[in-house]
């Protein structure tokens, strides 16, 4: 009997606290350490992620995620399979299709509408796993354009870096369904007028339906992508109602909505668990990424699967 993955979602303060919590991870039995990637707001993740391999063996490494709308896919294939090779075969490629008009503005660019952006999107990704396999690029398109682009050096360690989308755009959803290894579900919906904060769509009907359009992409695949959700909150608690209830209030939702999320962890470390497993009996949901605020609780969590999973 297995439990699901658990992966932790952070940002380094300071060299000894970051090498710490890698640290910590591996030992734990963490899945993968992962950072945000939005540059001018975050630590570029390839370099904390290069210093987090030095102090670690097993666990996966990778960004969560990268913007595909203002990266390079040469320099970003370039950074995925460098860290591939510092860590010994254990970088993780995550893309999705980006919403903080800032970030492109930044650039000295507009954020392109949303047709605009799932072209770059899909440019972007098979241009990267392309690479990330050897293969030369030349892209012509009006969002991405390159020559013969190749990556000879350095090479990664793994045949198949594994590769995850980040998002919930209904023609990425059933791209995702045909090429991704994960997808990564985050309950976000349409992004507010500040550019960071999105609406909340934690709603069951939605997942299901975003779960029934990568079902749909994978057809003819043999078996779907493996489904990862994005926990935004966790509070273990004796009294689950009481504080879904004050979750829901600040979310314009139910309690019965909160308790049911993939997105939020309420209740005692055992309903919790059980609400995993109907999270996987309903959506295939397997793995999860907590963020780092949230730690010491899903330490909790996370010992009550491996014990209960032995």
């Amino acid at each position: 009997m297995t439990h699901p993955a658990l992966s932790v979602q952070a940002q380094p303060q300071d060299a000894a606290s970051w090498l710490a919590l890698a640290r910590r991870l591996e030992g734990a039995g963490y899945d993968a350490l992962l950072t945000a990637d939005h540059p001018g707001t975050t630590s570029s993740p390839f370099v904390a992620l290069a210093a987090a391999a030095a102090v670690t063996e097993r666990i996966g490494l990778g960004s969560y995620v990268s913007q595909a709308g203002i990266r390079e896919p040469l320099l970003l294939a370039s950074d995925v399979a460098t860290l591939d090779v510092v860590s010994g075969g254990r970088a993780r490629l995550a893309l999705g299709a980006g919403h903080t008009p800032v970030e492109w503005a930044m650039l000295g660019s507009r954020r392109p509408d949303v047709a605009g952006r799932v072209r770059r999107f899909q440019a972007v990704a098979e241009a990267c796993r392309a690479l990330l396999a050897g293969e030369t690029v030349t892209l012509e398109g009006p969002e991405v354009r390159s020559h013969e682009a190749r990556l000879t050096a350095p090479r990664p360690v793994q045949d198949r870096v594994p590769f995850t989308f980040g998002g919930g755009n209904t023609a990425l959803l059933r791209w995702a369904g045909a090429h991704a290894d994960v997808v990564g579900l985050s309950g976000l919906g349409r992004t507010l007028p500040d550019g960071h904060m999105h609406e909340v769509r934690w709603d069951a009907d939605d997942i299901d339906r975003q779960v029934e359009l990568i079902e749909q992409g994978a057809e003819g695949r043999g078996s779907a992508p493996a489904r990862e959700a994005l926990v935004q909150m966790v509070e273990i608690t004796d009294d689950a109602e009481a504080a879904a209830k004050e979750i829901a209030g600040r979310l314009n939702c139910d309690a019965a909505t909160v308790l049911a999320s993939p997105y939020a962890w309420v209740g005692t470390v055992e309903e919790i668990a059980s609400e995993l497993a109907r999270h996987e009996q309903r959506w295939g949901i397997t793995r999860y990424v907590v963020r780092e605020p949230h730690l010491d609780a899903a330490d909790a969590v996370l010992g009550h699967l491996t014990r209960t999973a032995g």
